[in-house]
């Protein structure tokens, strides 16, 4: 039985840290009440291992993340249009995967991560995305996560986050830290 009889579309967007560490927070709580979570990372290489990936093993079933198996470097990788391209080439080729996952009713969240900022940076269309929104089971609750989000998907979202960027450990050359930022 499905945890809701009314799923939503949530976009956590923004310059500010936390979109996906939101995103993860509502998975838990999700989990802790018996649902079924499923992940869809992007723009996360497979090579860079995560505390979100570490625990996907312990959570299994209940929780499952997909990253795709392309390379991406998130420091080399933004500008590269061909290394954009090929990203979107693989996020095309598992769309219809995801449309499948979010239509199923076989997972009560679904989380797409990064997938805003694809969208932002013409890495995915927005058709494409709201193909995706427009597949989902009523019961499944949709968490879109990137910055960047464009007028139309926040029109078509229930919920819109916008994380700012107020101060952050980076400015005072402060590296990503194990456990905090990834």
């Amino acid at each position: 039985m499905a945890l809701l009889d009314q799923g939503l579309v949530q976009v956590y967007t923004g310059n500010g840290k936390g979109k996906t560490t939101a995103a993860l927070g509502q998975a838990l709580r999700a989990l802790g009440r018996g649902a079924k979570v499923c992940m869809y990372q992007f723009l996360k290489p497979t090579s860079f291992e995560t505390g979100e990936s570490i625990m996907a093993t312990r959570l299994a079933p209940d929780f499952r993340l997909v990253r795709l198996e392309q390379p991406w470097s998130l420091n080399d990788s933004l500008n590269d249009q061909a290394e954009q391209a090929r990203m979107g080439a693989a996020i095309r080729a598992i769309l219809p995967e995801i449309v499948d996952t979010v239509g199923s009713g076989d997972w009560d969240l679904v989380i797409l991560d990064e997938i805003v900022f694809c969208l932002s940076k013409g890495i995915i269309s927005k058709g494409e995305l709201f193909e995706i929104i427009e597949a989902r089971d009523d019961a499944v609750e949709l968490i879109l996560t990137g910055r960047g989000a464009t007028p139309e998907l926040i029109a078509e979202a229930d919920l819109v986050t916008e994380m700012v960027s107020v101060k952050h450990p980076y400015e005072q050359g402060i590296a990503a830290r194990v456990g905090i930022e990834y």
